[in-house]
């Protein structure tokens, strides 16, 4: 029996084995970038330690990264047209590579945050790159599993990071977190310098032609946006000068920007692309995807380590199960988009995604490992449902010579919810732990039966381990306070998760403006009809 006919590739995209190659080397640097935004978390104390920063200055060498990251990603396109997109691939995964060994090498604060900036424009450069050559590098029929094997890298990536910083940290030195992309760099630059070619399709643009001013202003916007986010809840938000003056600058550059891109004859960065419905509407979702995505996984590592007396290392290790089931579920859920659609498996993944998030919601200072894992178990199908088919739906209507261009924005606007995601959750956080702890302190009073019960129990029972009868008052109060902080804390966590939870109940019904199955195909049909006529 004859094998079935294989869809047809794009013009000029790698076939075969090539193709495979060329995806290899794609993910390599996808991931290493993608692990290197989670990876410095762990190895803070050690460098803080090391170098003799305080806890403020240690924060920017994490910020100095995600600033420059969100700042070049609307600019990739741009700079592509100016020196090739293939050119711009090698040299950025050239500059991370390099940059990384110059952050292990560094002997003070200041050299390492800007070795650490460098390194973030590099992951900045290549994740829509990377994203544009592989939806371009397979047929129609399976962008899909092209966009899962995309997902793998990006949502693997802060899922290891912790776990794989944590042990190179503590059984080498913080160093090496940094070291280790030297020899995983210069293969991935190998095999895309084999590998990686630029389409017939793709036009140069010269070099001349360069939006000075939206340039500018987009980097003065997205900058300023990014330190509010990263730094905000640190410096107390809005009652700070600095903050509440960076996100103004932000808010009245972020504008200008848009006006001055839409009016411009050469803009820096083609805001057009938004007039496809399509393409925005998953966008958008995107974004408020990235705020509960992220949002869920800040707060899983913070809740075990915090309450559950979990070390880095060990909330890693219970996170990996999650990141399993993705690596599984991804390579799947490309293979049944063709046959179900966006609709569905998206709709289907939020709701999944909103029932592992009320599950967590039920979390105690008493949950077990097996707690843990099940809610993450459903979340790692869930977010491998949404992520393949939103990535894929959002790009289907984009014609090819604009992918880079539509892959920057919508990597940016994934981003910045996750940026959002996580100072939102960090601030509610704090906020509702207070007010928590304010409320069961009230009833820590000698007229509540129930303290009494409880404080005469906690007497009794510390003098009867040797504590002396003299000291047993002071430290059964100083007990129960202490109870009283820690379940304030799971109550916080528990209303964070349940939040989540409804939000994406809320989102669900978005997934009716993305187009359905059958316009998709008929519009890669229209599209590759009228490629063949040119």
């Amino acid at each position: 029996m004859a094998a079935p006919p294989t869809a047809p590739a794009m013009e000029g995209a790698p076939t075969g084995m090539e193709r495979w190659l060329v995806t290899t080397a794609i993910i390599i640097g996808t991931l290493m970038g993608a692990i290197d935004m989670s990876i410095i978390n762990v190895a803070l104390p050690a460098i803080r330690s090391s170098l003799g920063a305080t806890l403020t200055e240690i924060s920017w060498v994490a910020t100095g990264y995600l600033v420059a990251v969100v700042v070049v990603l609307p600019l990739t396109a741009w700079l592509a047209a100016v020196v090739g997109r293939r050119n711009l691939y090698l040299a950025a995964l050239a500059l991370f590579t390099l940059s990384s060994v110059a952050c292990g090498l560094s002997t003070s604060l200041p050299m390492l945050i800007f070795f650490r900036i460098v390194q973030g424009i590099g992951a900045g450069f290549m994740q829509p790159i990377a994203m544009a050559i592989l939806r371009e590098s397979f047929p129609p029929a399976e962008q899909a599993m092209a966009m899962g094997l995309f997902g793998i890298a990006i949502l693997l990536g802060p899922a290891i990071g912790p776990t794989l910083g944590g042990w190179l940290t503590d059984n080498y030195s913080w160093p090496w977190i940094f070291f280790i992309n030297l020899p995983i760099g210069l293969v991935a630059m190998f095999m895309a310098s084999e590998f990686v070619t630029d389409p017939p399709y793709l036009r140069r643009q010269r070099a001349s032609d360069v939006d000075y001013l939206g340039v500018l202003l987009l980097t003065v916007g997205l900058s300023s946006l990014q330190i509010v986010l990263s730094e905000g809840q640190s410096n107390d938000w809005f009652e700070s000068p600095v903050i509440t003056g960076l996100a103004l600058l932000s808010a009245l550059t972020v504008a200008g920007f848009v006006a001055w891109e839409l009016r411009t004859k050469k803009p820096a960065v083609d805001l057009s692309i938004m007039a496809n419905a399509s393409y925005t509407s998953g966008t958008l979702l995107g974004g408020m995807l990235g705020l509960a995505l992220f949002g869920s996984m800040f707060l899983m590592p913070l809740f075990m380590q915090e309450l559950l007396g979990y070390d880095a290392t060990q909330s890693g290790i219970a996170m990996l199960p999650r990141s399993l089931v993705m690596m599984i579920a991804m390579p799947v859920a490309g293979r049944i988009y063709n046959r179900v659609g966006p609709r569905l498996m998206i709709g289907t993944g939020l709701l999944l995604s909103a029932f592992a998030a009320f599950e967590m919601g039920r979390f105690t200072a008493d949950t077990s490992y097996a707690g843990l894992i099940m809610p993450q178990l459903w979340q790692g199908v869930a977010f491998s449902l949404i992520f393949v088919s939103l990535s894929t739906a959002a790009l289907a209507r984009v014609e090819r010579h604009r992918m880079t261009n539509a892959t920057a924005l919508y990597n940016l606007i994934r981003q910045l919810g996750g940026s959002f995601g996580i100072a939102i959750f960090a601030t509610l956080l704090e906020k509702r732990q207070a007010v928590g702890a304010t409320t069961l302190m009230a009833h820590l009073n000698p007229y509540n039966a129930q303290f009494v019960t409880r404080y005469q129990a906690a007497v009794h029972g510390l003098i009867a381990r040797g504590v002396p009868a003299a000291l047993a008052p002071r430290k059964a109060l100083a007990l129960l306070n202490g109870l009283a902080q820690r379940q304030a804390a799971v109550m916080s966590f528990e209303y964070a998760f349940m939040l989540i939870g409804v939000l994406f109940v809320i989102i669900t019904p978005l997934v009716l403006l993305l187009r359905s199955h059958n316009d998709h195909m008929k519009a890669e049909a229209r599209a590759r009809a009228a490629e063949a006529e040119v």
